[in-house]
């Protein structure tokens, strides 16, 4: 049984589930930190033209929902089930600007080659289902 400064309820999650929430809640942190400080001009180069706000802003606000599902998954595990599936939407509803950039050949993050580019779509679906696991 485990708390947290955030959580007045005792934790009873499953290990794999805690692992996985931990992992993805760092993992979620550190990329809306990058986000808006020395990762910015590459996630900008993602946004697909539909978007209606400018690449600066949707990186911002990208980064800002990004540290707040990460610090959430972290800190409030009783509301593991609810911000799961957040994070499971929010990677959805990124997943576009990754298909922008294996389309339009954009060399950002080392992903300079339409393989390595290609490969990494399969990673969202990975980060949907990691974020499913946090929620058990």
């Amino acid at each position: 049984m485990a708390t947290t400064a955030f959580a007045r309820t005792t934790d009873t999650q499953s290990r794999p589930g805690r692992l996985a929430r931990l992992v993805l809640g760092g993992i979620l942190t550190t990329a809306g930190i990058g986000h808006m400080t020395f990762q910015r001009k590459e996630f900008q180069a993602q946004v697909p033209d539909f978007v209606p706000l400018s690449p600066d802003a949707t990186v911002l606000a990208s980064g800002v929902a990004e540290i707040g599902l990460g610090l959430a998954l972290i800190g409030l595990p009783d509301r593991r089930r609810a911000v799961g599936a957040a994070a499971a939407a929010f990677f959805i509803a990124v997943f576009p600007g990754n298909i922008h950039q294996y389309r339009n050949k954009i060399d950002a993050f080392g992903l300079d080659t339409d393989r390595k580019r290609f490969v990494r779509l399969f990673g969202q679906p990975a980060l949907v289902a990691l974020s499913w696991v946090a929620r058990g």
